[in-house]
């Protein structure tokens, strides 16, 4: 059977709210372009550098999980806003869906390691664009300037070739490895990623003891102080 767009990849829902009217509102804002490609190009960088890449909140309830949200909070992790960007598309006519993987992130922070007890980042999401007659996967977790600041290479989209995490930043160090592809969804998988969050990272989440080592933490702070120690140290 052939893998082309359904009438779920246009569709409303519950987390990827396409049809929210702020959600509506920034996708005529930014998908502009003279071409479908050029108009999904523009909501890919959009979502990418509107909204920064915060890993220490992290809400698990629907509420905190749709696509709005991130637009109401001005930052979200990597599976909210991949489910803006599907929703953006959505909203521009542009048929989308959810893509997860499982992925070794190295752009960790000691304090995350010790609370997540492991470098594994399940349910890693991006999004999956129908661009010219083929669905192109889009990553827009991490925003440009985060790239900039701490010598990531920065995920680029031309709406033809798949954007994906490097393998290696700037100066050759592990990045990102993808250890297993879990598919592609018409909507956000929530009750399935919930469970296997709880089952992975129970002390993360809120609620838990080691999840006060986050709260009122910086993500910026602690990588910038971490990438500074790491440069002072091959420097000496």
């Amino acid at each position: 059977m052939p893998d082309v767009p359904t009438p779920a990849t246009l569709a409303a829902t519950d987390l990827v709210d396409a049809g929210h009217p702020a959600v509506r509102a920034f996708a005529r804002e930014h998908a502009r372009g003279a071409s479908e490609r050029e108009r999904a190009v523009a909501l890919v960088l959009a979502v990418r550098d509107g909204f920064r890449y915060d890993p220490y909140r992290i809400d698990l309830s629907p509420g905190g999980m749709r696509a709005s949200a991130v637009l109401a909070n001005g930052y979200g992790w990597c599976v909210p806003k991949a489910a803006l960007l599907a929703a953006a598309a959505r909203a521009a006519g542009i048929p989308a869906r959810l893509g997860f993987a499982d992925v070794r992130n190295h752009l960790s922070t000691e304090r995350m390691r010790q609370t997540m007890k492991t470098d594994l980042f399940i349910w890693h999401g991006y999004t999956d664009l129908w661009i010219d007659g083929a669905w192109r996967k889009a990553t827009p977790a991490f925003n440009l300037s985060l790239c900039e600041k701490f010598g990531l290479l920065p995920l680029d989209f031309d709406g033809v070739h798949d954007s994906l995490y490097h393998p290696f930043d700037r100066a050759g160090n592990r990045h990102m490895e993808y250890v297993r592809q879990r598919g592609s969804f018409d909507d956000l998988p929530l009750a399935e990623l919930v469970a296997d969050f709880h089952a992975i990272y129970g002390d993360w989440l809120p609620g838990n003891e080691l999840h006060s080592r986050l709260e009122g933490q910086d993500f910026l702070s602690d990588v910038a102080r971490e990438v500074a120690a790491s440069t002072t140290g091959k420097a000496g």
